[in-house]
This record gives C-alpha cells, structure tokens and sequence, in this order.
C-alpha cells in the first residue's frame, strides 16, 4: 500500500441511539465527541441509529409475513384462475 494517503485506522466506539448500548471496535471513522470506556481509555464517539441491539431482525421483533394469506387475499380480490 502507498504511504501517507489512508485515513487512520483506530478504536471507536459506536452507540446505538435508541437503546444506549455500546461496542468498541476498530474503524477510519472519526468524531468529535469522546468517551471514557471500560479500560478507562478515551475512543472517539460515533453515534448510530441501528445496531444489532435495536435491529428488529436480531431482536426477535421481525415481522413474519404469512404468504399463505397473502394468496387467499389475492385470490379473493381478483377470483381464482381457470386452467383449461
């Protein structure tokens, strides 16, 4: 790789807006606003409006969607096809 054109690489911590939780990880994004984690070190602070803390899927509260009734709803809507 060529030197001096890749931004730094280091320990952010993102947090999840709507529920609080945190995580430390490595990343090129950068932010103004700090935070004194665990280790009693200092990350930059990214704030995000998802995780896997509020994701539906990875929460359990993912809609399932019932094909099976989207069909009799079709089906009653626009009748069922003749084959012939």
């Amino acid at each position: 790789m060529r030197p001096d054109i890749h931004p730094a690489y280091g320990p952010v911590v993102y947090q999840d807006r709507s529920t609080g939780d945190s995580f430390l990880t490595r990343s090129t994004e950068t932010s103004r606003e700090t935070i004194e984690w665990s280790d009693g070190d200092t990350y930059p602070l990214v704030r995000v409006d998802m995780t896997a803390y509020s994701h539906p899927f990875w929460t359990g509260a993912a809609r399932v969607l019932d094909s099976a009734g989207q069909v009799e709803k079709f089906r009653r809507r626009y009748g069922a096809r003749s084959r012939g």
